[in-house]
This record gives C-alpha cells, sequence and structure tokens, in this order.
C-alpha cells in the first residue's frame, strides 16, 4: 500500500489537486488506504488540512460510497477496500457508464432509461400508440419497440442498444409526454429485469430541486408586509367616519312613502327633487311613468319555463389536431396574409387530359386528375418566379432551390400535407402516381416524417372533391405563400362578334401571400405564370 500510494503521489499530476476534485464531488469513494501511507503523504498534509480542516487519510476514509453525493449517471461504488490499480479502473468505468446513461442507484444492476425522442422539427411531446414488445422481451438494434403519435403522424421508434425490455414506464395510450422524458427501460442481463418491477425514473426527482432556492426571502416580504400595513391602515381610519346614519337614511314624504310601497319601488331607487334631497309624491309618480314597462314586464320573468339542457359530446383533443390548431392560429396572427384571385380557362387543360388518360388507359396506367396538372403547373410557376417560392426569418428571406409541393389531404384523423419532391422535375403520371401513395398513407395515420417535411409550397384543392367555388387558405408556415383551387364551372362569355357568345369551363384560383416575402407586383406576375400553363397546357410538357 506505501509503494501504490508513493507512485500515485509521484506519477499522477492529476492528485496535485485532490482537494479541487474531493470539492467537486467527482472524485470515487476510497476506503482502503492504511494508516502506514500517512508519511509518504506529508508532503500535501498541510495544505488539506488548512483546506479541509483534518489530514488526507481522515478525509479520504469519510468519503465511503454512501454518503459521498455522485453525479447523475454513474453508478454507486461498493463499500470494499480496493487497490490503487482498482480504483482507478472502478473509476474509468464509472465515467463509461454516465456516457451511455446508466442510472446512479446503488442497489439497482448497470440500466439504460429510454426517453421519449423527438421525431420531428416541430415535436414538443408524444403520445405511446401501441407497444410492440413487452416487458421482458428480448431487443436489439433495429428492432421497433413502440409506435409513438407525433405532432404530424405516427412513427415507429427503434431499439438503438441489444439487451431486454426491463420496464415500459410510459403505458399504451399514455398522452402528452414530454420530449426527453424516460418511457422505457433496459437491461444487459436477463435477470436484472425483476429488479425493475417497482422502478421509478429518477428524473421525475431533480425538476423540484430548483423550487427550493426562493427558500432566503422571506426576510424581504416580511419588509414589504411592515410597510404595506400603515398605508392600509389610514384607509381604515377614514373608512369609519363616512358610515353616518345621517347619509345611509332617505328622506321622504309619507305620502311619498305610502305610494312607493303599494307599487314595490325601492326608496334607494329614487331621485328626490324636494328640498335637501327629499323624495315627494311627484318624484314617485315619475318614476312609475318612465320605469312602468320594465315593473310590468319583471314578474312575468318566474313563470318561465327552464330551459332544457342541452345533448353534447365532448371529443377529445388529436395530437394532429393540436397541432394543426396552434400552427395556423400561429399563421393568422403573425404573418400580414393578403390575397389575389384569377379565373383560369380550363377547356384546353381537359381536353389535354381526356388525350392523357386515353393513352394512360392503353398502356395500362393510372389516370391523371386535374390536381395532377394543377401541381405540375404550380411548380413551373414557381421555378419561373423563384421569390415566391422562400420563407421568412428575422435575418433574411430564404429562397430554396427545390421545388417541393405539399398536397393538402383531409383524413378522418385530420388534416395532413404530405410532399411531392421536385415536382418540377416529374412527370404527371409520377406526380399523380406519388399523390396517390401520400394520400393512402395519409389516411392510414402512416406517414413518415420524410413524407411530409421540406415542402416550400402547398396546394389546396377543395373544388374537385367538395365543388367550393372560391376560398382563401390560411399559410402554411414557414412557407410564404399557398394556392386554393376552386371548381371548375361553365360560364357564358362574349365571342368574337357583337352577337356571338361562347360557354367555356373557368376554375377560380386564390393565392394566399405573406406581404413580408412576396409583393403585390410579385404574387400577381406567379398567378399570370400559373395561368399561362393552365390556359396552354401543353407548354408544362416541354
Amino acid at each position: 500500500m506505501v509503494y501504490a500510494s508513493r507512485i500515485i503521489i509521484n506519477h499522477s499530476k492529476k492528485l496535485k489537486h485532490v482537494s479541487t476534485l474531493l470539492r467537486r464531488e467527482h472524485v470515487v469513494a476510497v476506503r482502503g488506504f492504511s494508516n502506514s501511507t500517512q508519511p509518504s503523504l506529508t508532503g500535501r498534509e498541510d495544505m488539506l488540512k488548512v483546506r479541509l480542516n483534518y489530514s488526507p487519510v481522515e478525509r479520504i476514509s469519510r468519503c465511503s460510497a454512501s454518503n459521498v453525493p455522485m453525479p447523475g449517471g454513474i453508478s454507486a461504488m461498493s463499500t470494499k477496500s480496493m487497490t490503487g490499480p482498482t480504483f482507478f479502473r472502478e473509476y474509468i468505468s464509472s465515467q463509461m457508464r454516465s456516457v451511455r446513461g446508466f442510472s446512479s442507484g446503488s442497489d439497482l444492476p448497470p440500466h439504460q432509461e429510454i426517453g421519449m425522442p423527438s421525431l420531428s422539427p416541430t415535436m414538443t411531446e408524444g403520445n405511446i400508440a401501441r407497444w410492440l414488445k413487452k416487458e421482458g422481451d428480448k431487443v436489439a438494434p433495429g428492432e421497433v419497440l413502440c409506435e409513438v403519435e407525433t405532432d404530424k403522424a405516427t412513427v415507429e421508434m427503434e431499439c438503438m442498444e441489444e439487451g431486454y425490455l426491463a420496464k415500459i414506464v410510459k403505458e399504451e395510450g399514455t398522452k402528452e409526454i414530454q420530449v426527453g422524458e424516460v418511457i422505457a427501460i433496459t437491461v444487459e442481463d436477463e435477470e436484472d429485469i425483476q429488479k425493475f418491477k417497482d422502478y421509478t425514473p429518477s428524473s421525475s426527482t431533480p425538476p423540484a430541486a430548483p423550487e427550493e432556492k426562493p427558500a432566503p426571502s422571506p426576510p424581504k416580504e416580511e419588509k414589504v408586509e411592515k410597510v404595506e400595513k400603515p398605508a392600509s391602515a389610514p384607509e381604515a381610519k377614514t373608512s369609519k367616519p363616512s358610515s353616518t346614519p345621517s347619509e345611509d337614511r332617505i328622506f321622504a314624504s309619507p305620502l311619498a312613502k305610502k305610494l312607493a310601497e303599494d307599487n314595490n319601488v325601492p326608496l334607494s331607487s329614487i331621485k328626490g327633487t324636494g328640498p335637501e334631497g327629499r323624495i315627494v309624491k311627484a318624484d314617485v309618480e315619475e318614476f312609475l311613468a318612465s320605469r312602468g314597462k320594465e315593473t310590468t314586464a319583471t314578474p312575468s320573468k318566474p313563470t318561465d319555463s327552464k330551459v332544457p339542457a342541452l345533448d353534447y359530446v365532448d371529443i377529445p383533443h388529436t395530437q394532429i389536431r393540436k397541432v394543426t390548431a396552434s400552427r395556423l392560429a400561429f399563421s393568422k396572427q403573425t404573418i400580414p396574409h393578403y390575397y389575389l384571385t384569377v379565373d383560369t380557362c380550363v377547356d384546353k387543360l381537359m381536353g389535354l387530359r381526356s388525350q392523357l388518360n386515353s393513352f394512360q388507359e392503353a398502356s395500362g396506367g393510372k389516370r391523371i386528375s386535374v390536381n395532377d396538372l394543377v401541381i405540375k403547373a404550380a411548380a413551373l410557376a414557381l421555378r419561373k418566379v423563384p421569390q415566391c417560392n422562400s420563407s421568412w426569418t428575422d435575418e433574411y428571406i430564404r429562397q430554396f432551390s427545390n421545388v417541393n409541393i405539399n398536397v393538402a389531404v383531409q383524413t378522418e384523423n385530420g388534416l395532413y400535407v404530405p410532399v411531392v419532391k421536385d415536382a418540377d422535375k416529374k412527370g404527371l403520371s409520377k406526380i399523380g402516381e406519388e399523390v396517390r401513395f401520400l394520400a393512402q398513407k395519409a389516411k392510414e395515420n402512416s406517414l413518415k416524417p420524410e413524407d411530409y417535411e421540406g415542402g416550400t409550397f402547398t396546394v389546396s384543392n377543395l373544388g374537385g372533391p367538395f365543388g367550393i367555388k372560391q376560398f382563401c387558405a390560411v399559410i402554411n408556415p414557414p412557407q410564404a405563400a399557398i394556392l386554393a383551387i376552386g371548381s371548375a364551372e361553365k360560364r357564358v362569355v362574349a365571342g368574337s362578334g357583337p352577337d356571338q357568345f361562347n360557354v367555356s369551363s373557368y376554375m377560380s384560383v386564390t393565392l394566399s401571400c405573406d406581404h413580408r416575402v412576396i409583393d403585390g407586383a410579385i404574387g400577381a406576375e406567379w398567378l399570370k405564370a400559373f395561368k399561362g400553363y393552365i390556359e396552354t397546357p401543353e407548354s408544362m410538357l416541354l
């Protein structure tokens, strides 16, 4: 032991600052040094006595594993005696455990706490939709532990390390779990599972610590109370003389009193015009004449029958509904919207669509919808007017090179906006295929983050499916514009001659713009380009 301590003192520069390490409470407890090591420590004994008020050996002997506070994530060490090499081996291993996130409970074996992950940029909390593993199951990297309902979709959560699922902290169906909150515990050895039967996560205790800091402040509150008491005292003194019997008394003539009693009129509601404010007969008669209608209407209220209670059902908010509400409220409150509407003739568009669908049916492909043509036209217009393919930040306007179109899809669970990436570079059949695939995933609530993130512009179509003529959509932040598509309807339009009239199909579209990013002239220029692609659809194929 003397040899080991001499090696440590002569060759370890870190032990020169042993007092600092002990004061920071990050040193590991040591109880194995014998008294024979004391002479070899005399060179630093005076310094330690001054700083710690007792000798190094006394300090080390008092630092047992049971009373030394350990930092979070480091497992407590055994109290048996250990030599120098054992000490450093245990210290290094304990530091490795802290990196891997193991608990500091001395009565528990090494384990890992799995927290609620952040599965999207805007996610702050999530719900456990379904556990695919149960307690005691073996897990391996890449295996799905559970399904997490995020703010936009239901996502599978995979295991990162091999081991056993010892404890499910958040049961299936638990809602509003904050990101980082512990949801499960895994262990390396199967025999350690039973030790976590009644386990409670340690992460639930630290938040209470900061609340204890304001404890020294009560003396200040006492001073405030002492100052406030003299201020309230004069108010009490001044209020006493004001309540005199003479001021509470109402003076009225006997005839006025009798007339008021016969008509159930309180004298306090009548203003007297007699000497010194006395109420006379004329005052009561004037009051009855002016307020007669009200006094006659009041007796009928008690005869009214009770209003039957409304029959209703409270529907709990889903995660997607809460996120949609908060994002749209944020959009309308912070983004200065303005709207531009234009009517586009879709006769040529419908003709081109019929020709393309005949080719698709002949080759066994899927039919192309009007919405597919609208997405393609919007993407090409964004490439021609890139100012509309931007977003606002406090420092700059970010203009995107990629044209990624979000498509609004309504489902039973709520509104989803999956994204068609690089829509300007894809053909109509490819766009239609992706839209159908993403819409089906949205209805099944199986969209992944990559299916709806990264959009730069949004298209919302209520015309074809619902027959809405025209509407104004709310911008989807952080985007700067959204296009609202109405239904196509036949209209009578003037022909080339004075008495000639033609019938054409027109579709109303409205562009909602963020005025911080898109000026009115820029929005009009984009609509002009979009209208050109719709009315001459052959240009989209070039």
